[in-house]
């Protein structure tokens, strides 16, 4: 299997042009000048060390209160699911269902892709690489909904401040499952899907010479 990499092609990982390498040992950038890597430079440490942090932080995440409401009625503290489960029984069954897919499958179904994608190259799996390379893709797309609850949290924060009627404020939960949410994005950044390619061109080789 011919890769760009065997042509001594490489993008540029800050402005995204393709230039030849020339043979040099620390290649730059002709248009912007940044240093060019065949492969982004270790790229399965990172984002298993960033899947690893996002998994941590996942458990605060969601047992402790990301958001506290404060009125004449008393005080009142919500985590994302007892949150979904409100919405739900007040019958805002669909806002329920935007928020539990945006703020719990979304994040787990994330993680598990990464972790997945991250362990099948490690594994040289040879199986579905255009498969794989799609689920990538579509974690990169609905990455940013993820923040949905974060969003609503800030939003409620600055509009309810109404003194000692009503005053809401973020809670612990909010500032965990933020980081949570920049963690798979970073992992989602960090994971180079060219070492699908990478894995099958290197079985392919040791085929041809045990051929």
């Amino acid at each position: 299997m011919t890769t760009a990499a065997a042509l001594g092609l490489r993008g540029c990982q800050t402005c995204g042009l393709v230039s030849r390498a020339g043979g040099l040992e620390h290649p730059a950038c002709p248009r912007c000048g940044a240093r060019l890597h065949a492969r982004k430079p270790e790229s399965l440490a990172r984002t298993w060390a960033l899947l690893a942090a996002s998994a941590i932080l996942y458990v605060p995440a969601n047992t402790l209160p990301i958001m506290q409401t404060s009125s004449l009625f008393g005080t009142q503290q919500d985590t994302i699911l007892s949150g979904v489960i409100y919405l739900g029984l007040s019958g805002s069954w669909p806002l329920a269902v935007v928020v539990f897919v945006a703020s719990v499958f979304v994040p787990v179904a994330k993680l598990a892709i990464l972790a997945y994608l991250a362990w099948s190259v490690q594994r040289h799996a040879a199986r579905g690489p255009n498969d794989r390379l799609r689920l990538y893709r579509l974690v990169e797309l609905v990455g940013r909904w993820s923040m949905l609850d974060v969003f609503v949290v800030a939003l409620l924060a600055a509009l309810v401040q109404l003194g000692s009627v009503a005053v809401v404020v973020p809670g612990p939960g909010a500032t965990a499952f933020g980081a949570v949410v920049v963690l798979t994005m970073l992992a989602a950044m960090t994971f180079d899907p060219r070492l699908i390619w990478d894995r099958l061109a290197s079985r392919g080789d040791r085929a041809e010479r045990r051929g």
